[in-house]
């Protein structure tokens, strides 16, 4: 294995120049004559070897070039067989001779927003002419194209923005709550070819995969989560049904979760749960209002208490403010000296 690398490194030194490679060469002669032995040499010019190798590699070349133009041939083929072309050659024929007629088969007009499909005996027309020609296949348009009556069949794709409603899923959230939840996707065909020859029905199959991967993304979530978190979920499940759509030509624009909805008995607890919070919410800032007007109401005490006089100054003007009212309250002012011998009994 030591030998093996050595050679190998020897051999890139070598390799780097062609001088030492001859060198090398010349050496090798050398040591096979100064031998003793019967040894018939018949050395080979370097440059014959050299020849040798670009000989080779153009050999190689041109093989792969010859592979490659006989795939790319096979591949732009229709590879219809004898009769098929028969029954081709035979059609145009015809389209010929019922020339006047035939119009109004063989040209079809598509729409702006549409794009047809064209299958000839089955097969799918690769478009082998310019995609300008009119008799050219694959997916084509707008406008008119060219087909061959009896044996063409065309499909047409609409290439416009599509809506569908994802129906109320019933789903089991990761807390073991019961929800039903719809969205509504937007989508449109990108490829027509690919939506009409890898699925049967691409808007079919495209809701039947929404359904599945909401069902799979809110099954992940909590409660919580899938009431604060629509526009996350709604952009995960656009990103996975992007993916999963993209081999049938259709890409996924949209996602939008629409509506959340709770068992009854889920919202009655929870109503139930947000009334005990508003109460006690009520409660706490009724507490906190009677506090801080206890603590200012001490304070004006403790200044009243500093002066006497204020006292029966607030005791007059208590009297003025009952006797402004208009109503029937009748008030017995007790004089304030009584108050004042009733307090220095105390």
């Amino acid at each position: 294995q030591r030998a093996s690398r050595q050679l190998k490194e020897a051999a890139d030194v070598i390799a780097a120049s062609p001088i030492a490679l001859q060198l090398r060469y010349l050496q090798t002669l050398t040591q096979i004559s100064a031998e003793k032995n019967s040894t018939i040499v018949f050395p080979v010019p370097v440059e014959l070897l050299n020849l040798y190798d670009m000989a080779t590699t153009e050999s190689l070349n041109e093989k792969s070039y010859s592979l490659n133009n006989r795939n790319e041939r096979a591949t732009m083929s229709d590879g219809f067989d004898l009769c098929a072309w028969i029954l081709i050659i035979f059609s145009y024929i015809l389209v010929i001779i019922t020339f006047p007629i035939t119009t109004f088969y063989c040209i079809k007009v598509v729409q702006e927003y549409e794009r047809a499909v064209i299958f000839r005996l089955g097969r799918i027309l690769q478009g082998r002419i310019k995609e300008h020609v009119i008799f050219s296949g694959g997916a084509k348009g707008p406008g008119l194209f060219f087909i061959l009556p009896c044996l063409d069949n065309i499909v047409k794709v609409d290439l416009r923005t599509t809506t569908f409603n994802v129906p109320p899923q019933e789903i089991l959230t990761r807390d073991s709550v019961t929800v039903s939840v719809d969205a509504v996707v937007y989508s449109r065909v990108t490829d027509p070819t690919a939506s009409v020859t890898k699925v049967h029905n691409v808007h079919s199959a495209t809701q039947l995969l929404a359904q599945t991967t909401l069902r799979n993304i809110l099954g992940t979530k909590t409660l919580q989560e899938i009431l604060s978190d629509r526009e996350a979920i709604a952009q995960n499940m656009q990103i996975q049904l992007d993916e999963g759509t993209g081999p049938w030509g259709v890409k996924v624009e949209r996602v939008e979760i629409t509506d959340v909805r709770l068992p009854q008995s889920m919202q009655r607890s929870m109503a139930a749960e947000a009334e005990a919070t508003r109460e006690a919410r009520a409660k706490v800032i009724a507490a906190e209002g009677e506090q801080r007007a206890s603590r200012q109401l001490k304070e004006a005490a403790d200044v009243i208490a500093a002066s006497p006089i204020a006292l029966q100054l607030r005791y007059l003007q208590t009297l003025t403010q009952i006797s402004a009212e208009k109503n029937s309250t009748i008030v017995f002012p007790i004089p304030i000296e009584l108050l004042n011998f009733v307090k220095q009994n105390r």
